[in-house]
C-alpha cells in the first residue's frame, strides 16, 4: 500500500499524487504544485481554527478524544494523577522520562533555588491599579523576568534555555502569589523553600509574615494534583501562541507571557469561573431542568461541557469529580456540589447532550474545588497557569529542536479591493 493521496483537479484534469506524512496528513506546501497555469500560486489550504491543520510533530501529549485517552510521553494521566507528583511529571514533560531518585532530588533543588524574584518585580508590581486582574499582573511580571535576565535571549544555548525553564517553573508561584497579595493590599510573602512547591504556594498565598503554613496535606495532595492534570494538552489556544511567539527566537519568558495572555481568555482559561457563575444564576436544584431547557434552545450557555478535543467524557473531568469528594472532606461540601451534579446527571441523560458529545470537561468541577480552598474566582486561571508553565516550556524546547520549525507566517485568503487609486482629500 502505498501511502500517498491521488488527488484531481476537475479545473484542468490534472492528477497529483501527494505524499502522506505519518498516512494520516499531507504536506500543505505540497498543494501549491496545484495549479491552472504555471505562474499561479498554486492551492492554499482554508482552516481559519487549525480544526483540521496539524502545525508541528510532538512528542510530549497524546489525546485520543473519541475514548478518552490523554497521555503525557506515553504516561497515562490516571497513573500520573494518582502516584506522581507535578514536579516529577515537569521533568518527564522537560527531559522525556521520570526521572531517578537522584534526578529528581537534583531537579527539586535546582527548582527551589529560583523560587525568589528581583526586589525590583515587587516595585513593579506596585505600579498596578490595587484592583488590578491577577492574570494581567501575571502576563506582565512573567514577561518583565527577560528584562532581569537578559542572557535567556540567547535561545541557541540549551544550558541557558534549561536554566530560564527552571526559573519559569520555580518563580511563576511567587509571582501568582504576589499578584494576589496586591490585589488584596497585603505584605507579600518571601518563599520558604523547606515547604516544598505546592506547600509554598499556599504560605505566600494566604498567610502572614510570622505564620507557620498550617494547610491540611490533603489541600496540598489536591492542588498537586490539579496541577498535573493541566501540566500539558496538546496544541491548544495557549500552546499554540507559545510556539507562534517563540518561532521569533525571542526569548522563553516572552514566549510564555504571550501563551499567558492567551490562556487569559474566557474561551480558554476562565472556562471554571464560567461555571461557578453560571451554578449561581441557575440557583437551585429544582431549576435546573428549565435552565436545560433554555441550553438546548441556545438561550443560555453550558458551562464545563464539551471540547473540541474530546468527544466523549473527558479524562481529567473523571479524576477531578474523585478529588472533590476528597477535598471537600477536609473543607466541607460545597454548597454548588449538588446542584452540579445534578446538572451533570441531566445533561448525560439527555439524547441532545450525548448526540453531540458534550460530557463534563476538566473545568466543571475544578471550580468548586478552588472555591473550596479558599481561592478567590478571579485567580483560578492563574492556577491554571501555574500548572501550564512546564507544558508551555517543553513545547518550546522541542520546537528549537525540530530542524522542520521555521518562523509561523501563515497565508491569507484576501478579499479586499482589487485596486484603488488615491484621492485628495478635498475631493472625497
Amino acid at each position: 500500500m502505498r501511502e500517498t493521496l491521488t488527488v484531481t483537479d476537475n479545473r484542468t484534469g490534472k492528477t497529483y499524487e501527494l505524499p502522506l506524512v505519518q498516512n494520516s496528513a499531507i504536506n500543505a506546501i505540497d498543494l501549491r504544485k496545484i495549479k491552472t497555469k504555471d505562474d499561479d500560486f498554486g492551492l492554499l489550504s482554508y482552516d481559519p481554527a487549525l480544526l483540521n491543520t496539524a502545525t508541528c510533530k510532538s512528542s510530549i501529549t497524546f489525546i485520543d478524544g473519541q475514548n478518552s485517552i490523554l497521555k503525557y510521553r506515553g504516561y497515562p494521566i490516571e497513573q500520573l494523577a494518582e502516584k506522581s507528583s507535578f514536579l516529577e511529571v515537569c521533568y518527564l514533560l522537560i527531559y522525556g522520562d521520570l526521572p531517578t531518585g537522584t534526578e529528581f532530588e537534583e531537579f527539586e533543588k535546582n527548582i527551589l533555588t529560583h523560587t525568589y524574584v528581583h526586589e525590583n518585580i515587587k516595585k513593579f508590581m506596585d505600579g498596578f491599579h490595587y484592583d488590578a486582574h491577577p492574570m494581567g499582573i501575571l502576563v506582565a511580571t512573567i514577561s518583565a523576568l527577560s528584562c532581569f535576565w537578559g542572557e535567556s535571549k540567547n535561545v541557541k544555548d540549551p544550558e541557558q534555555n534549561e536554566r530560564s525553564v527552571l526559573r519559569l517553573i520555580a518563580k511563576a508561584p511567587t509571582l501568582a502569589a504576589f499578584a494576589y497579595r496586591h490585589r488584596m493590599g497585603m505584605p507579600y510573602i518571601y518563599p520558604r523553600n523547606d515547604y516544598g512547591y505546592v506547600k509554598n504556594f499556599f504560605h505566600m498565598m494566604f498567610n502572614m509574615p510570622d505564620e507557620e503554613c498550617k494547610v491540611h496535606p490533603v489541600l496540598i495532595k489536591a492542588l498537586d494534583k490539579l496541577f498535573i492534570l493541566h501540566a500539558d494538552h496538546e496544541q491548544n489556544c495557549s500552546t499554540n501562541a507559545m510556539r507562534s511567539v517563540g518561532s521569533s527566537h525571542c526569548d522563553p519568558f516572552t514566549a510564555v507571557a504571550a501563551a499567558v495572555a492567551a490562556l487569559y481568555g474566557p474561551l480558554h482559561g476562565g472556562a471554571n469561573e464560567a461555571v461557578l457563575k453560571m451554578l449561581a444564576q441557575v440557583g437551585s436544584k429544582d431549576k435546573v431542568p428549565e435552565f436545560i431547557k433554555k441550553v438546548k434552545a441556545k438561550e443560555a450557555m453550558l458551562m464545563g461541557f464539551g471540547h473540541r478535543v474530546y468527544k466523549s467524557y473527558d479524562p481529567r473531568a473523571a479524576i477531578v469529580k474523585k478529588l472533590a469528594y476528597e477535598v471537600f472532606e477536609v473543607t466541607g461540601m460545597n454548597p454548588f456540589l449538588e446542584l452540579a451534579l445534578e446538572v451533570e446527571r441531566i445533561a448525560l441523560e439527555d439524547e441532545y447532550f450525548v448526540k453531540r458529545g458534550l460530557y463534563p470537561n476538566v473545568d466543571f468541577y475544578t471550580g468548586l474545588i478552588y472555591q473550596s480552598m479558599k481561592f478567590p474566582s478571579d485567580i483560578f486561571t492563574v492556577l491554571f497557569a501555574i500548572g501550564r508553565i512546564p507544558g508551555w516550556c517543553s513545547q518550546w524546547l522541542e520546537m528549537f529542536g525540530d530542524a522542520t520549525q521555521k518562523i509561523v507566517r501563515p497565508r491569507q485568503l484576501y478579499t479586499g479591493h482589487k485596486h484603488r487609486d488615491y484621492v485628495p482629500v478635498e475631493d472625497r
